[in-house]
């Protein structure tokens, strides 16, 4: 799965069961400005994701006289969703829209070991050069750029990168720490067993 759409519907019903109306505004929450949610988009994905066997589709009375339906994810979808967050494609390490919604689900990935991985994967790529912040091998500078809109790139750029690479280093040192106390427990209970 490679959809940032599908990354968020089964993201959100794992959270809980809900309408396809509901889980497009919490979509539309989600992705805001930048990946406006169409029902021309979103009930497809539904539909490919329950024909998938990821999800699915329960009718409830409505309050008029068609019923609704309430969508849930399966084990299949749960399992979909840890591996995709366990290991997820290249673009969703590399392209700042599809970090955000991968970061906004994260937390469903139990093992801190695990998150730790992901986030040292998005460090990596932090830490490579972009060819249009660098000129040759330095690292352009604002007051380098005569162009006020490129200079206006770079400022928010490297402020952007500074305050995910603080974040960044913040919350590995937290889940390091957590791995190490899991560890640390999973040891004690099989030397008491």
């Amino acid at each position: 799965m490679s959809s940032m759409l599908d990354l968020a519907i089964l993201g959100f019903l794992h959270e809980e069961p809900m309408h396809g109306y509901d889980l497009r505004v919490r979509i539309a929450r989600l992705s805001g400005h930048v990946k406006a949610v169409s029902h021309g988009t979103l009930y497809p994905a539904i539909k490919r994701l329950e024909t998938a066997a990821l999800l699915t589709r329960e009718a409830q009375p409505g309050a008029a006289a068609a019923p609704k339906h309430v969508l849930s994810l399966t084990e299949a979808g749960r399992a979909e969703l840890q591996r995709n967050l366990r290991e997820p494609a290249e673009p969703f390490i590399t392209d700042e829209n599809r970090w955000f919604v991968l970061l906004a689900f994260l937390r469903h990935l139990p093992d801190p070991e695990a998150q730790a991985a992901v986030l040292r994967r998005r460090l990596a790529f932090l830490g490579e050069p972009s060819s249009y912040f660098y000129d040759g091998d330095s690292p352009l500078r604002a007051d380098d750029v005569d162009d006020p809109f490129r200079k206006g790139v770079l400022l928010i750029a490297r402020a952007t990168s500074r305050a995910e690479l603080e974040w960044l280093g913040t919350t590995l040192d937290e889940l390091t720490a957590a791995a190490e106390a899991d560890r640390g427990e999973e040891l004690t209970h099989a030397i008491h067993d």
